[in-house]
């Protein structure tokens, strides 16, 4: 297919298992996608969530770059009101030193976690509200202006590290059409608002120093098997635990099941099949079907695949399928 397919890793942690294990299998996954045609691999904070191992997201970043050459690798995204801008400023400037020209900053404003969490992130409640000139501030510490300024970020400065804004609404559409910025929308849990989004950002798109026209980015979540009964068992995993969130249960990421519908009532069955609904997943010949029609309806520029296997053979083993289309 001619247009570019990144990956969204989420570092889950397998039922069962253990953070260590997680980031030893996202090493693999990262690796695998370095050798094959991926041009970036992204890394998303989420808080208090005992199957994701990505809280320290910059940490994590670090580490994959450090065992990758090629691919880009980056956040999306880092929860922008969680921080301090000059804080990731820092942390980023770090990274792209290290990894100079690697590097990518996605940027969100939900707190990627409950409100119980939230409060001792010690984020304010409304901070959410603070996100644009949040995100401004964090590009101006990248800028040639600030190496001059009387705050810098050390490293950081000078280096214009490209940022991205994420969003599952078309409140983050708009933000990225007025600062010229590349956007990502992530259907690939959040898919209902996607067209609409995707719509707005075009049409008022303003070109900036980092970009000339508009591009987009789609999340799709993405399984790829030998048949597409095999696929169909893999993604079992993901519907227990959209399942799970229904049901407000924390739990780590479960292996896959024969019939998922011995799992889920109906009510969990159309709540998670809803937000599952951008998904693609099946035999080789499934999947290229599939992704060209997603690529023709949305006229994206580039896929942020989501590829969530519980089996690390079986997901690499989807990587390359999904890389051979």
């Amino acid at each position: 297919m001619n247009i570019p397919f990144s990956l969204l890793d989420l570092v889950f942690i397998n039922k069962d298992s253990n953070a260590k294990t997680a980031y030893e299998n996202s090493i693999r996954f990262a690796k695998k996608a370095d050798e094959l045609n991926y041009k970036r691999l992204w890394i998303a904070e989420h808080h208090n969530m005992p199957a994701i191992a990505s809280a320290a997201t910059s940490v994590v970043i670090g580490l994959l770059a450090s065992q990758t050459k090629r691919i880009r690798v980056g956040a999306g995204g880092i929860m922008l009101p969680n921080h301090s801008p000059l804080v990731i400023a820092e942390h980023f400037g770090t990274l792209e030193t290290l990894y100079p020209g690697r590097i990518d900053l996605g940027l969100g404003r939900a707190p990627g976690t409950d409100q119980r969490t939230m409060r001792a992130l010690r984020r304010e409640a409304m901070g959410g509200h603070n996100f644009p000139q949040d995100v401004i501030e964090l590009q101006n510490y990248f800028s040639k202006e600030a190496e001059q300024g009387a705050i810098k970020a050390v490293p950081g400065a000078g280096l214009e590290i490209p940022l991205w804004i994420l969003g599952s609404s078309t409140f983050g559409a708009q933000l990225a059409a007025e600062l010229g910025l590349p956007y990502a929308f992530a259907s690939h849990f959040a898919p209902s608002s996607r067209d609409e989004a995707l719509e707005i950002y075009k049409r008022y798109f303003k070109p900036s120093k980092q970009l000339a026209k508009p591009y987009a980015m789609v999340g799709v979540n993405v399984i790829a098997a030998e048949t597409d009964e095999e696929a169909r068992v893999l993604f079992t995993s993901i519907q227990q635990s959209f399942t799970n969130m229904a049901r407000g249960t924390r739990t780590s990421f479960p292996p896959p099941i024969a019939d998922i519908e011995t799992y889920w009532t109906p009510a969990e069955k159309a709540m998670a099949s809803q937000m599952l609904s951008c998904s693609v997943v099946g035999s080789r010949e499934t999947v290229r079907s599939g992704l060209e029609a997603l690529v023709e309806q949305t006229k994206a520029d580039e896929l942020m695949i989501v590829c969530n296997v519980f089996d690390t053979e079986a997901r690499l083993k989807s990587l390359e399928i999904i890389d051979s289309l």
